[in-house]
């Protein structure tokens, strides 16, 4: 009984020493901060102190770094305590765009064995300038356009964080004015992009605004020449007058047709250039059934909706003596009384000319008397 009392006390005796031996002190967390691409070799803080070990004893402790790779950006320099930059240190390529870029470091140091955490943070700095998507840009913005509408830009994009990086913000193209396809159908931007790091990094985008035409413009008539009197007896096909249309749209908005008012001896007949037409003689002419025309012409364009403009058009007809002058009364009988006194008036006859001034001007004379000896003579009353 008494011996395995002395057995069980021993045993709880090496139990408890070998748990006490197994501990591991642990310390807080130190933390420490440094710019990215500082030089290989810079001292980022005195860790042992820090940490109140005592240098001498560090190479003796093997006091180093365990977490991370033999490529780690940080090591201790075991005759002082120092904690240095080991190689380059790139702050996008380690953390991307994170917002805080913290690299945590395990440091031991053996007999006795201790554990310390050291956390480095990796302070920005303004070593990238923003970049755009897209070197050149276009957009399309139609000509109907408000003024104070916004359109968004490519977005610039910097891997800097914080101040170094360009506004989020940012990045609209504002109309401030009247926008006219027909005055500018394109406009060309340089885009600067600047961060808010110091010294300012910055970058160019070309954008092309192209203007979208819209069908706001009437088609417009001109008549080139124009001769206001045709006469009658001109043939078929004879040019009256040189017409051109324009419009200042573009494409199908500009594109223009015409057409003549209906029921008239006139056609148009297009040009072998574009938006010209001739205004041409269709039919013979009569002045004794119409002396005059009022041609209307319509020009319309093929935007949606169309747009037409109308243009008029004074043509007279001049005469021209196609006309025989003929009597109200034909033949014309009439009884004398015999022994009538030279110079008596026995009657009148009255004819018209359905012609115009010379032309309807009348002379009349006897052609033919079928009494032998008889003398008549007429005069204009």
């Amino acid at each position: 009984m008494g011996q395995r009392r002395g057995i069980h006390y021993w045993w709880a005796t090496f139990c408890v020493c070998v748990t006490l031996c197994c501990v591991v002190p642990v310390s807080a967390q130190i933390k420490y901060s440094v710019p990215e691409q500082v030089k290989v070799g810079s001292i980022v803080g005195n860790v042992a102190k820090d940490l109140g070990l005592d240098i001498s004893s560090l190479e003796d402790r093997r006091f180093r770094i365990v977490s991370g790779t033999e490529d780690s950006q940080f090591d201790v320099n075991q005759n002082n305590g120092a904690l240095y930059v080991r190689k380059n240190i790139d702050r996008e390529e380690l953390c991307e765009s994170a917002s805080s870029c913290l690299i945590n470091l395990k440091m031991v140091a053996e007999d006795p064995m201790e554990i310390h955490y050291v956390a480095v943070e990796i302070i920005d700095v303004n070593d990238h300038s923003p970049n755009f998507e897209e070197e050149e840009h276009v957009l399309e913005i139609a000509e109907s356009t408000l003024s104070g509408q916004r359109f968004q830009l490519p977005t610039a994009r910097d891997p800097d964080v914080g101040t170094n990086t360009v506004h989020k913000d940012t990045g609209e193209i504002r109309v401030k004015g009247e926008i006219d396809f027909e005055m500018v159908d394109v406009y060309k931007l340089d885009v600067h992009a600047t961060d808010r790091g110091q010294p300012p990094m910055s970058t160019d985008c070309r954008v092309i605004i192209k203007v979208i035409d819209e069908n706001d413009n009437t088609p417009e008539i001109e008549v080139t020449s124009l001769s206001k009197m045709v006469s009658e007896d001109s043939k078929p096909g004879t040019v009256v007058s040189l017409i051109s249309v324009t419009d200042r749209d573009a494409g199908l908005n500009g594109k223009v047709t015409c057409s003549l008012s209906d029921n008239v001896p006139f056609e148009l007949k297009p040009s072998f250039q574009d938006n010209m037409y001739s205004l041409v003689l269709k039919h013979r002419l009569d002045r004794e059934s119409v002396s005059h025309y009022d041609l209307e012409i319509t020009a319309t364009d093929f935007g949606q909706p169309p747009l037409s403009t109308f243009k008029t058009l004074s043509i007279d007809v001049s005469d021209v003596n196609d006309n025989n002058p003929e009597f109200l009364y034909n033949p014309v009988e009439l009884y004398l009384v015999e022994n009538n006194v030279p110079g008596r008036i026995i009657f009148s006859v009255t004819a018209s000319d359905k012609d115009l001034d010379e032309n309807a001007a009348l002379t009349y004379h006897i052609v033919r008397e079928e009494v032998a000896n008889t003398r008549f003579n007429i005069d204009l009353l």
